[in-house]
């Protein structure tokens, strides 16, 4: 296990983690319509394909208005964001938005999850993450700070730096506290934690303050690994933190 790929997660003998990620390429858009090109050209009488044509480009441009109009929440951090060992639509983003969708709250939830991140990293990427032209974010990083054992003003300073671009751009968040390890003494785990409480009162922004709150340390929410939650672990997240993410999206509204 090396540490480029050690992120957040919380057992009795402490935090540990890894992950890794892949992109797939789909190609180029156009060759995606080579079987309807076919059906179009081999089984409708010419009269009819300009109707259907501008039939398809009006519903089109419709689905796209729609979707436009949905707001964007940036679910942006580490592994847990990321959804490391679960199917995508299993994934902290893919559920908040299921349960947003299922409560009468149309969002795309989009997922900037990075395993291996830590709160130097998220701030790095930040202008990457903010192409999505997000309407609010959801900020989750510090495990691995907390892992390696780094600096409480360092994690300060990136977390301050992050929501301070955010408030910038005019972009509401929902800030998730996490809790570090015990092995660093309690002081360290004390000053960790209020590190949270001291940024989401400077910014005012709407706060969570353990993202892994009712599902650390229960082995039936987590995967065998005992680090990262399960499917399972992730939906008990959702409902817990479900209200503070309607917070913000009514906050993005107004």
């Amino acid at each position: 296990m090396s540490e480029a790929c050690i992120v957040a997660g919380w057992s009795d003998a402490g935090w540990n983690d890894e992950g890794s990620g892949a992109a797939a390429d789909r190609g180029p858009a156009h060759c995606r319509y080579g079987p309807l090109r076919r059906i179009f050209n081999g089984l409708l009488p010419a009269t009819l394909l300009p109707v259907l044509l501008a039939a398809l480009l009006v519903a089109g441009i419709a689905g796209s208005a729609k979707a436009a109009a949905e707001p964007v929440i940036l679910g942006l951090g580490d592994s847990l964001m990321a959804g490391y060992g679960l199917a995508d639509d299993k994934s902290f983003p893919a559920q908040l938005e299921a349960a947003l969708r299922a409560a009468g709250k149309q969002a795309q939830v989009v997922n900037a999850g990075v395993s291996g991140d830590t709160s130097t990293g998220g701030l790095a990427r930040l202008d990457w993450a903010l192409a999505e032209k997000p309407d609010a974010a959801i900020v989750e990083f510090g495990a691995n700070d907390g892992l390696r054992g780094q600096p409480v003003e360092q994690l300060y300073a990136n977390l301050d730096a992050i929501l301070t671009r955010l408030k910038q751009e005019g972009i509401p968040v929902l800030l998730a506290g996490m809790h570090a390890p015990p092995n660093f003494g309690r002081d360290y785990a004390e000053a960790f934690h209020a590190a949270y409480h001291r940024l989401a009162e400077k910014h005012g922004v709407v706060f969570y303050p353990f993202f892994l709150d009712g599902v650390a340390t229960d082995p039936a929410l987590n995967q065998p690994d005992g680090i990262h939650p399960n499917e399972q672990g992730v939906a008990v997240i959702v409902e817990r933190i479900l209200p503070k993410v309607e917070e913000v999206l009514a906050r993005a509204s107004n």
